[in-house]
C-alpha cells in the first residue's frame, strides 16, 4: 500500500482499510469468494469499474498479499486471480457486511444484480441454528448458471456449477428467488422445483431466509 494512501495509525481497523478500503477493492474480494476468476470475469462482475481502476486494485491487492495471480495448466493456459489464505480470512467479514448492508437496500430497482451475488447471499444468510440434523445438497439454477449448495452438520458450502444427485433442484428468476427468501411466499411462477421433493422447498427457505426487515440482495 502506498504510504500516501495510508491512515498512518497503529490500529488493526485502520490497517485493514489501508489494505482493502480503496473503492472497488472489497468488491474484488467479493468476486473471488466463490473461487478463482479471470480478469474478464472480474470485469463482468463489477459493473461500472474501469479497466484502469480494476488493474490498479488487483496490483494493490497482490502487493498486500490478499490476491494472487495464477496461470492455469494447458489446455486452458489462462491466468486467473484468486484469494490467498490471508485474503480468504476476509470471507466472514464480507458476509457479515453483506448481511448488515442488505437490511437497508429496499426494493430492487435499476441497480445491477448478478446471480453469483445472490448465490453468495445464500451463504451470508444461512441459518446454522435451523440446520441441525440436516444433510442436503441443493442445485439452484439462476440467470448466470447453476450453483451447488451443500448443507452438512450446521455448515454450508456454495460453489458455481451443477450438483450431482441433488436433493432439490430449483430453477429461479433472480428477483423471484429474492422475493421468496425475503417473504417466504413464491408468486408469479418465478421459482420452479425441477427435481426432488417439492416439500423440501419449505426447508430450503427456512435455511436461507433473509433477515427482517426483508432485504433485497
Amino acid at each position: 500500500m502506498d504510504n500516501e494512501r495510508s491512515y498512518r495509525q497503529f490500529c488493526g481497523v485502520a490497517r485493514g482499510l489501508d489494505l482493502v478500503g480503496e473503492r472497488w477493492a472489497l468488491l474484488v474480494v467479493r468476486e473471488l469468494l466463490l473461487g478463482p476468476r479471470r480478469y474478464t470475469d472480474l470485469a463482468g462482475g463489477l459493473p461500472g469499474v474501469s479497466t484502469n481502476v480494476l488493474s490498479t486494485r488487483l496490483r494493490q491487492l497482490e502487493r498486500s498479499g490478499v490476491v494472487q495471480r495464477r496461470v492455469l495448466p494447458p489446455p486452458a493456459a489462462s491466468a486467473v486471480y484468486e484469494l490467498t489464505p490471508y485474503g480468504r480470512d476476509l470471507e466472514p467479514i464480507v458476509l457479515a457486511l453483506g448481511r448488515w448492508g442488505a437490511r437497508s437496500l429496499g426494493p430492487h430497482g435499476e441497480e445491477a444484480l448478478c446471480s453469483h451475488w445472490l448465490a453468495l447471499a445464500l451463504k451470508s444468510f444461512f441459518h446454522a441454528e435451523a440446520a441441525g440434523g440436516v444433510s442436503a445438497v441443493y442445485e439452484v439454477r439462476l440467470r448466470e448458471g447453476s450453483f451447488r449448495i451443500a448443507v452438512h452438520e450446521g455448515a454450508v458450502e456454495v460453489a458455481p456449477g451443477p450438483a450431482d444427485e441433488a436433493d432439490l433442484v430449483l430453477e429461479a428468476d433472480d428477483d423471484a428467488l429474492v422475493a421468496l427468501l425475503a417473504t417466504g411466499f413464491e408468486t408469479g411462477g418465478g421459482v420452479r422445483v425441477v427435481a426432488g421433493d417439492p416439500g423440501a422447498l419449505e426447508r430450503f427457505v427456512e435455511l436461507f431466509r433473509f433477515a427482517d426487515p426483508a432485504p433485497t440482495v
